[in-house]
């Protein structure tokens, strides 16, 4: 039985994240929400809609949001480049939601340890984020998609 045991430590379970950047910062974001990952197009603006909503885009027929993830945490403007994408992100209702991002980086596998939950003062100032990945020398903060889309809904 005890070689069971550390069977089970030896294999923790790993989870995918696409490695995003967004200013000088690099995000991470569970790979199991994301659809698909389209490159820049034309946004048609929304009238009224709140300032972090760019407006929808047209995914293969189907009229999509699309989220600045820049505006949405408070930074600068966007800077549109040939790197910029669009991450179309899976909704719990099944519908879908883009949000822009610098440029995405990799897919990275890292597994609960990882990552370390954020202190509670991170966690207080913004709740975007789920938790720190370690990847060599690099910190990934980990996205916590949730709550950035479930506020939006509500706006």
């Amino acid at each position: 039985m005890s070689d069971l045991a550390m069977y089970d430590v030896v294999e923790k379970e790993k989870k995918q994240y696409i490695v995003v950047k967004i200013g000088g910062e690099h995000y991470g974001i569970d790979i199991s929400y994301i659809d698909n990952i389209v490159r820049l197009s034309k946004i048609t603006r929304v009238p009224k809609a709140p300032l972090y909503y760019r407006g929808v885009i047209n995914l293969r027929g189907e009229v999509v949001p699309v989220m600045s993830l820049r505006r949405r945490m408070d930074l600068d403007d966007d800077e549109f480049t040939d790197s910029s994408r669009i991450i179309i992100l899976k909704l719990d209702g099944g519908g879908l939601m883009g949000v822009i991002v610098d440029e995405v980086k990799e897919v990275l596998s890292l597994s609960e340890d990882d990552i370390e939950a954020p202190s509670s003062t991170l966690k207080s100032k913004n709740s975007f984020i789920n938790g720190v990945g370690k990847n060599g020398d690099e910190l990934i903060s980990i996205f916590e998609i949730s709550s950035i889309i479930g506020d939006n809904e509500a706006s």
